[in-house]
């Protein structure tokens, strides 16, 4: 019998029954021949998606892009993608849009559940572990989540879970297919000592940045800000008004040259 001195441990001990569960479930619908190998589709439709998030002196930044691409076809420009967990918490998504509204709600069911039986939220990092648990029985099948929490307990945390089980922990993450163009901006402007408009300007540049180059990323940017005293989120704001901000900066650059 396992024994532990934390509240956390002991619970993510006594939910791995749910666990077994997903287990068995995995096991059974691969034992059937249900596996990537021999399930003949028509077409892959490709899926991008452009998430990030950062820790600064004043907190932690998570944004995301609002379009859902099903290959060539824009199937949603205002979907969320950044989901409220509880008040210090929230998580950014990509992948399957399917899978990753499953597992937020799952999320949201074991965290209330948690605070509930004990009178506290669950650690964020415990929160990561379970989620972890939970999603590493279904590696090799067709699920595709990747979830970036974002949140605050004794300090600022960002923690990466994807649906083959790992886990890590990280000062700045962005995943999905425009995330090679955000971390440009963020390798180059990051930095510890941001205030929270350069934080927030930061951010919304790098998703800008992405959906300028990435078809599968675009339309609106969303933006939360989490602190001690919890998550604030700010108004939606059309990806277009960073692009014309963008062209009028550069052209009062190319003005400064001639004169």
């Amino acid at each position: 019998m396992l024994k532990s001195h934390s509240s956390d441990d002991e619970y993510l001990i006594q939910n791995m029954k749910m666990i077994r569960i997903s287990v068995l479930t995995s096991t059974f619908l691969l034992r059937l021949g249900f596996s990537r190998t021999n399930v003949q589709k028509p077409f892959r439709l490709a899926h991008g998606t452009t998430t990030l998030g950062f820790i600064f002196q004043g907190g932690v930044i998570a944004a995301a892009d609002t379009r859902a691409s099903a290959g060539g076809l824009v199937a949603c420009p205002a979907v969320h993608k950044i989901t409220p967990i509880h008040s210090h918490l929230v998580v950014t998504s990509s992948g399957s849009g399917a899978d990753c509204m499953l597992w937020e709600r799952i999320l949201i069911r074991e965290i209330r559940l948690y605070q509930l039986r004990h009178g506290h939220r669950l650690s964020i990092r415990a929160t990561a572990k379970l989620l972890s648990s939970m999603l590493h029985p279904f590696k090799g099948t067709e699920m595709c989540v990747a979830l970036t929490l974002c949140g605050w307990d004794n300090g600022p945390k960002l923690i990466y879970v994807c649906s083959d089980g790992a886990r890590l922990q990280g000062d700045v993450f962005s995943v999905g297919s425009g995330s090679p163009y955000a971390y440009g901006v963020l390798d180059r402007e990051l930095r510890w000592s941001l205030s929270k408009g350069e934080a927030i300007s930061l951010a919304r540049e790098a998703v800008f940045r992405a959906t300028h180059r990435d078809a599968y990323s675009g339309n609106n940017v969303d933006l939360f800000h989490i602190t001690a005293q919890g998550w604030s989120q700010r108004k939606r704001e059309d990806l277009k008004e960073e692009y014309y901000r963008d062209k009028e900066k550069k052209g009062k650059k190319k003005n400064d040259k001639l004169k």
